[in-house]
């Protein structure tokens, strides 16, 4: 269990009025933790039925109101809004003169740092960016489940105080990302917890149809290890068959997988050919072994016929 706590608003007698442009999963999560830190949610921008649904549930009594009327109203600001919408939000903000000088900016994608921020810098806000590395449900356990929750935090030198104040006080951890390398750390979050949700879901599915009738119960116990693992001691946690070069059992997969569940297949190829590098580069594949089991990973899925179980026409598309 966290031990993490949330200051006491008592002993912190700056309070900033907190404004949420973007009501998805996560903007309004952040306002309520920093609400519990004793700031004042005052002004929430939503433009789905869901997520004006969820500012109401999350942040009751704060009204909902125009993106450039959030401003108006607020010390601080959250742009949660999807990562391809940001740029065009923030010149969109800036042109219009929403911006207020003095007005800390904080955006929570991943992919971007501050200068994403530079035109509301230009028009004299305070830019921040803060992504907490933490899966969201748009419920209220978010709140309980930042804390502990390392943020991605990039800002001006001038800035970092603040961005540590702000991640803190949702008791959260920061941690510095320079500019240049926001992208490399978005994808590999992504690639570990997005990619876990479709492997997840995928091995799931596949269990069902093997007449498991309880799959999730099956692989909690499971993959809960292997993560544990994976998170203690990386790639020395490998096991299963490609890891031991079994190329006939790991041709064995390819086959039933194309039989009962072809949108798969390349998924699977794709993560055992990663898994086979790096055993071998851990010492962990015998160099012996693993030239049979390259070559069934090349080779795709070779079926009683010997074909690769797709016709002539789909393979010149490809």
């Amino acid at each position: 269990m966290s031990t993490v706590q949330h200051p006491d608003p008592s002993d912190r007698p700056a309070r900033l009025t907190v404004g949420v442009v973007g009501a998805g999963r996560v903007g309004p999560a952040l306002a309520a933790s920093l609400q519990l830190a004793g700031h004042r949610p005052v002004a929430v921008s939503g433009v789905s039925d869901t997520s004006r649904r969820r500012a109401e549930a999350m942040l009751p009594d704060v009204p909902l109101v125009p993106p450039a009327e959030v401003l108006q109203r607020a010390d601080l600001v959250l742009l949660t809004v999807p990562d391809d919408a940001l740029p065009g939000l923030v010149t969109g903000l800036a042109e219009t003169g929403a911006v207020r000088p003095g007005q800390l900016l904080v955006h929570t994608s991943g992919r971007y740092g501050a200068k994403v921020l530079d035109p509301a810098l230009r028009a004299g806000a305070l830019p921040l960016a803060l992504h907490p590395a933490m899966t969201f449900t748009g419920t209220p356990v978010d709140v309980q489940r930042l804390a502990g929750c390392a943020f991605g935090v990039t800002a001006p030198e001038e800035l970092r105080l603040a961005a540590q104040a702000l991640v803190i006080e949702m008791g959260g951890e920061p941690e510095w990302i320079l500019e240049e390398n926001r992208p490399l750390y978005h994808a590999a979050l992504a690639l570990g917890a997005n990619h876990l949700v479709t492997l997840v879901a995928q091995a799931m599915d596949l269990l069902r149809t093997a007449g498991v009738e309880a799959p999730d119960r099956m692989l909690g116990p499971l993959l809960g290890a292997a993560l544990d693992n994976a998170l203690r001691s990386g790639d020395a946690a490998l096991t299963g068959p490609v890891a031991r070069g079994d190329a006939g059992t790991v041709a064995a997969h390819v086959t039933e997988l194309r039989r009962h569940a072809p949108q798969a297949v390349d998924g699977y190829l794709a993560m055992a050919r990663a898994t086979a590098d790096r055993a071998l580069a851990h010492g962990l594949l015998k160099p012996e072994l693993a030239e049979d089991l390259l070559g069934v990973l090349a080779n795709r899925a070779v079926d009683g016929n010997g074909t690769d179980g797709t016709d002539g026409t789909e393979g010149n598309a490809r």
